[in-house]
């Protein structure tokens, strides 16, 4: 049986798997639900060669600013020689990085286990 960790807010859980910190974004993901990510983001994104994975399975709406959050993720990752994986299956949400290029430097994938079997070096093109 697989523990459930408590929200840190109510739009995001993290927890560890495989040696990766998982953010698992929840809800609706606006301007208001990015201000409470971003401390937590930031913490999750600091150390050198993070490993790190978005999960956005659990989302219901996404827009604008949650994109800030996955731009700003990738660029604190990248340089600090670290990796970052994406999940995302949300019709619209995939629409949108399609949209604005960031599925070409973050490549989406369907599932946690997907993005944790990932080759090291998945947190995209330069």
């Amino acid at each position: 049986m697989r523990h459930e960790p408590a929200p840190l807010t109510r739009h995001l859980r993290v927890h560890r798997d495989r040696g990766h910190t998982v953010l698992e974004f929840r809800g609706e993901i606006d301007i208001a639900a990015a201000a409470e990510i971003v401390p937590h983001l930031d913490a999750a994104t600091s150390e050198p060669d993070a490993r790190v994975v978005i999960d956005l399975t659990r989302i219901e709406f996404f827009d604008c600013s949650g994109l800030r959050l996955l731009y700003r993720a990738r660029q604190r990752v990248r340089d600090r020689g670290g990796r970052l994986h994406l999940v995302c299956v949300h019709p619209l949400t995939l629409r949108m990085l399609r949209i604005t290029g960031l599925s070409r430097l973050l490549p989406p994938r369907p599932t946690l286990d997907a993005a944790l079997e990932q080759p090291e070096s998945a947190s995209g093109p330069v």
